[in-house]
Parts: structure tokens; sequence; C-alpha cells
């Protein structure tokens, strides 16, 4: 298998995981507040990240200097940003319009490569993303029409994490990948740490009844080993590999994901709006793999060209 097929595929996995964990998410912040939740998910996969330095590649930490500090910290600060804005941004808009909005990192991450990094995405890049951001609309189905304070906090989320998605490309394959991710999510669990003794009752949120609740533990398992330390060091390795702007097509899953799942686990119900634009998401990350003269005979036979 080709490596950059194999880390699409790996990105995906990423995706998965991430889409399925929403549902336990959103049931773990019912109980404990969304700062502490991640300050205590982050410091979990950054104890365990490092725990993995500092038994199986130890050497590493030989290449620790102010650079790929400087580096991590940034990818951190950029990540932690995202959540941040997201969170603040949900207290005065729609679910669903925000899951649009952040969706739209879609779009941003091929204009940010162009300006940024001077990288000209392909046409069935461009193609791939023009379908699934029509996929994400769909999906969500909101009025972009009408904004509020809210969506612009969304909006930020969405540029943050575009981003990130850019600056980890950058500097993955510049860096020992363990040793960055390890400094990345550190960076996180001590910003969001510092966000929930400033901005929420933290004396309320780190009760041990609170902490050893079923659904909790089990959301801080499962997101801080496979949705934090594994994935983002997926992300990292494999994303070197790969164009930013397919990896931001491959994220677009995500939603797809978290709709799956919440039908299954949560029995929400899925309008016929909502199944069109899961496959218009999942078109687009198709076109972006296609190879070039596929995607313009696909195209010519279903009348976009002339």
């Amino acid at each position: 298998m080709k490596r950059p097929l194999f880390a699409d595929i790996s990105l995906l996995l990423v995706t998965l995981i991430w889409g399925s964990t929403f549902v336990l998410v959103q049931n773990a912040i019912d109980f404990l507040p969304p700062f502490a939740f991640n300050g205590i998910r982050f410091l979990i996969a950054a104890i365990l990240l490092i725990l993995c330095l500092l038994i199986f590649e130890k050497k590493q930490l030989k290449q620790l200097n102010l650079k790929i500090m400087a580096s991590g910290v940034i990818l951190g600060f950029w990540l932690f940003l995202g959540y941040v804005t997201q969170t603040i941004g949900l207290l005065y808009t729609t679910s669903s319009k925000a899951g649009f909005i952040t969706g739209l990192s879609v779009v941003l991450v091929p204009l940010f490569s162009l300006f940024l990094l001077k990288q000209y995405p392909s046409k069935n890049a461009l193609f791939g993303v023009l379908i699934a951001t029509a996929g994400l609309f769909f999906l969500t189905m909101t009025d972009v029409t009408s904004l509020n304070t809210g969506d612009g906090f969304v909006f930020i989320c969405a540029i943050s994490f575009a981003l990130h998605i850019i600056l980890t490309g950058k500097f993955s394959s510049k860096y020992p990948t363990l040793l960055l991710t390890a400094i990345q999510i550190s960076t996180v669990a001590l910003l969001s740490i510092l966000s929930s003794f400033l901005f929420e009752n933290w004396k309320t949120a780190f009760k041990a009844e609170i902490l050893l609740s079923q659904d909790v533990i089990i959301a801080l398992f499962i997101t801080s080993i496979f949705a934090t330390a594994i994935a983002f060091f997926i992300q990292t390795n494999f994303q070197k590999y790969t164009s930013a702007t397919r990896v931001a097509l491959i994220f677009a899953m995500e939603p797809v994901f978290a709709a799956i799942t919440g039908y299954f686990w949560a029995q929400d119900r899925l309008s016929y709006s909502a199944l069109f634009g899961c496959i218009l998401i999942f078109m687009g990350m198709i076109c972006a793999e296609l190879p070039p003269n596929k995607l313009t005979l696909f195209r010519k036979n279903k009348g976009f060209e002339s």
C-alpha cells in the first residue's frame, strides 16, 4: 500500500474515533464542566505520551530544544483555542450551526495553505471541498443568514483548527513525532486546567463523586487514550505524507461519524437532508483521492463540464 493512501486511511481512523466519542463527551460534560474535562483529558493523555517517550523513545529527548518546544506550544495553542472558542460559541448558538461553521475549516485550509505556505491545492481537492461543504450544510441544515456572537466564536474555532492542520503538516516533517505530540498535548492540558481555575467553579468540578461517576470515568478513559493520545500521535505522524487539504476533507467526516454513532447509541434520528449531506461529504473525500483523469471523466459524465 502506498504511503499517502495509508496515511489517509490512518487519518480517517482518527476521524472515526473523534466522531464516535462525541456522544460520550456530551454525556460527560453534563457532570464535568468543559474546561475541566478537557484539562483532565489532555493531562492524562500527556502523561501517557511522556511515559511512552521515556520508556520507548528516550533518545528523542536528545533533540529537545527551543525550536521543537516552540513548535509544540504553537500547535497546542491553536488546538486549545479551537476547543475554547467552540465551547464559548455553543453557549450562544445552536449545535447544528456550530457544526456547519466549524466544518468550514475544510474551505479555510486550502486558502491558508495557498497564502501562508504557497501550496496550490489540486483541482480534485478543490472539487472535493465544494462537495463536502455542501454536504456539511445539508447535514446540519442551519440558517446561516442570521449570525450572532456565538457564531463569531465558532468561526474563530474553524480558523484555529485550520491553522492547526496546516502547522501540523509543516512541523511534523521536521521533528520527532512522539516528542512533538507530547509537547502539544501538554500545552493544551496546562491551558485547559488554567482556564478551568479562572472561568469555572473548579472546587465543584473536581469533587470525587463527580470524577468517579461512571459516565465521566468512561468518557475520560476512552477520550484521553484513544481520542487524544493515540489520535493526535497518528495525525502528527502521518500528516507529513499527505496534503493539508486532503486532511481537512478527511476530518470533515467527523460529523458524519458522530451522526451515525448518535443514531445507534443515543437513538438520534437522521433526516433525509442529513443523510444526503453525509453522502456528499463522503463523495467530497473520495473526489480528493481520485486520479486527475478519473475526476475529469466523472465531471463530464455528470455535466459539470461541457
